[in-house]
């Protein structure tokens, strides 16, 4: 959960492989070649090992339920909290059709808000002593799967890891130093704060950006470049991505300023023609910066040229500056020949692409842009991020609550998970950039302002100390 985890990638994968070896049909234990199985370890076990593209069927947890209730072993009397929030962030990673994990869900996440409901219960666990348990836990169902970013999961987690201070609860009282210890928390921290620093010098660079380009006269605040940036990098955080990110920020922003521009009420039939005929003869000169040209009023064709000029001059070859503009190409004419009347609608999945192809990704194998499941990909998060952008829109202006249980958008969710995570002809890491823009996406719908605002300040600016 720290993402430090990116130093130690062999090891876990050896880990995990080990983990897998002693998975049965009845769950997994801590102890190798044990007959027994108890919920805790099962959970934690299907939910990394799903995650990493190992199929895992979640029928084992039918080993652990009894009429509507699950326990962390058969005939146990009293539930502790700690193994059903192992079950319950296990029950989110579901497929369609895997209704065990949403009775799953439904029970973990009804036990967990009643034992919060009196903090005396919930410090009293069977299992660890650990002061933070009951904010971990209430973060954890403040803050579901779907919309939660990387860097957010990772500052308060190191804010709950109680580090060697935590105490295992046995026939004894024990420490597990191969779990919680003092040392894992200060490279986690060095880390966390390190990636800060890389952050806030990025941030000052897309300020300068911001108003060396005139973004605010399509009616995109700082604030909103704050929170575009924010989401990258609470997604792309480690340091040597800075043009991911960068790239992701200011590509969400220049499609805002498009749309805004084109959705404009005094932008005539006329200018919308002129406009895209000035972009698609830009676009062509995309590695030729100084060929940028501009007609008076359609600043948003110069600042998208110029920016992505400047951002992959000298830095990306040939190949990766003719995928960028063909992928912009492509979003310029679907939206020219009216395919859509939402010019957003397709804001996904030119982000994922042009993430993929800033990452390298897609580096001299341009047919997997044409790949059916590529394409199947690219339909399902666009008709995702569309549906959260219509809800988060219809929150801001006020004309309705929160209503991000959808059971439509709840099933493509499912549809997507199981696309990313399961094995198959594209990489996994392709793959992944489709949820986690879809994550972004859901993470915005969802959250309150005041939420994202405290989540900006705790990732972009609070040290750990």
């Amino acid at each position: 959960a720290s993402r430090s985890s990116r130093f130690f990638e062999s090891e876990i994968s050896d880990c995990l492989s080990y983990i897998h070896r002693f998975w049965t049909e009845k769950g997994v234990f801590s102890g190798r070649e044990s007959e027994f199985c108890d919920i805790d370890d099962t959970s934690m076990g299907f939910r990394l090992l799903r995650l990493h593209g190992y199929d895992v069927d979640p029928e084992v947890f039918r080993n652990f339920k009894k009429g509507t209730k699950f326990s962390c072993w058969d005939r146990q009397m009293i539930e502790s909290p700690s193994p059903i929030y192992s079950l319950y962030r296990a029950s989110q990673i579901r497929f369609p059709g895997e209704e065990i994990l949403d009775e799953a869900k439904v029970f973990a996440y009804k036990f967990l808000q009643d034992m919060l409901a009196s903090n005396e219960e919930v410090l009293r666990d069977k299992w660890v002593i650990s002061k933070h348990l009951p904010d971990e836990i209430r973060i954890g169902l403040e803050m579901p799967w779907y919309a939660s970013l990387p860097r957010v999961v990772t500052r308060y987690y190191l804010q709950h890891y109680g580090a060697g201070n935590e105490v295992w609860i046995g026939k004894t009282l024990y420490r597990m130093q191969e779990i919680s210890n003092d040392v894992y928390l200060e490279l986690a921290r060095l880390d966390f704060n390190r990636c800060q620093e890389q952050h806030q010098l990025e941030w000052h660079c897309m300020q300068e950006w911001y108003a060396n380009f005139g973004v605010e006269q399509f009616g995109i605040r700082k604030k909103d470049l704050l929170i575009a940036y924010f989401l990258a990098a609470a997604t792309i955080f480690e340091p040597a991505r800075t043009k991911e990110r960068i790239l992701w920020a200011k590509s969400q922003i220049v499609c805002r300023m498009i749309t805004s521009f084109l959705n404009n009420e005094s932008t005539s039939p006329e200018q919308k023609s002129m406009f895209f005929t000035q972009f698609n003869y830009n676009i062509k000169l995309l590695h030729k910066a100084k060929s940028v040209k501009s007609i008076i009023g359609h600043d948003v064709v110069h600042t998208l040229i110029s920016t992505l000029s400047q951002l992959f001059e000298g830095i990306f070859n040939k190949y990766t500056n003719h995928q960028l503009k063909d992928v912009w190409r492509v979003w310029s004419m679907k939206a020219e020949k009216g395919e859509t009347t939402d010019y957003s609608a397709d804001e996904a999945g030119l982000l994922v692409t042009t993430s993929n192809i800033c990452a390298g990704h897609i580096a001299f194998n341009e047919d997997i842009l044409f790949h059916n499941e590529y394409i199947n990909l690219s339909k399902l998060t666009n008709k995702i991020c569309h549906q959260l952008r219509q809800i988060q829109n219809r929150m801001e202006i006020g004309t309705s609550k929160s209503s991000i249980n959808n059971m439509e958008l709840e099933q493509d969710m499912q549809a997507l998970v199981k696309l990313v995570l399961e094995e198959s002809a594209i990489d996994r890491s392709i793959k992944q950039t489709f949820l986690y823009v879809a994550k972004t996406f859901y993470y915005s719908a969802y959250s309150t302002s005041e939420m994202i605002d405290a989540h900006v300040f705790k990732v972009l600016f609070e040290p750990i100390v």
